[in-house]
């Protein structure tokens, strides 16, 4: 099991799938060479450098944590069952009931369609929240995820932070 990197009141909870092999190994999220995540992160705006998944410690500081769908690692995300993915969006919901994060970034649309019932979701911003906190989905950042590069994960990661800066700037003027 890989701890969740958590504090009061993020502005941002990404949420992975499951840890993969080398996460469980190292302990730390995102972890094998070759994800995305960390890169995306940075060049999205969201750290001002590249950290790396020991340094996964310095998210709150940002306003940022990690947490995962299902807590038992893989070697894919495929090897998931839909049980465990419909039993970790109910305790993932009341994880964020807990944490209150301003916005539930799920990376990877599939385990967010399956896990929330939410068959027709497409990537960004959802409608229903999570545990009361609004939800936009990401793609997985897993290299296995061709679909989409680095630089189209960062931009949609952009996207989010441009989103959460509003929220933030809105909740200054209320």
């Amino acid at each position: 099991m890989i701890d969740d990197v958590l504090a009061p009141e993020l502005d941002v909870l990404f949420c992975g799938i499951n840890p993969g092999l080398m996460s469980e190994a190292t302990g730390h999220h995102f972890a094998r060479p070759g994800n995305r995540f960390w890169p995306a992160l940075h060049l999205s705006g969201f750290t001002p450098r590249l950290l790396a998944p020991a340094e996964q410690h310095l998210l709150p500081s940002y306003g940022l944590g990690i947490t995962n769908i299902v807590a038992r690692p893989s070697a894919k995300a495929s090897e998931l069952t839909k049980e465990e993915l419909v039993e970790g969006g109910l305790a993932l919901a009341a994880k964020v009931a807990a944490a209150t994060p301003t916005v539930l970034a799920v990376l990877g649309i599939s385990a967010y369609r399956t896990a929330f019932a939410r068959p027709k979701a497409r990537i960004g911003l959802q409608a229903e929240p999570v545990g009361g906190a609004r939800v936009w989905v990401l793609p997985n950042p897993s290299g296995l995820n061709a679909h989409w590069t680095l630089a189209t994960i960062a931009d949609e990661m952009g996207r989010l932070r441009g989103y959460a800066a509003y929220l933030a700037a809105k909740s200054w003027v209320q």
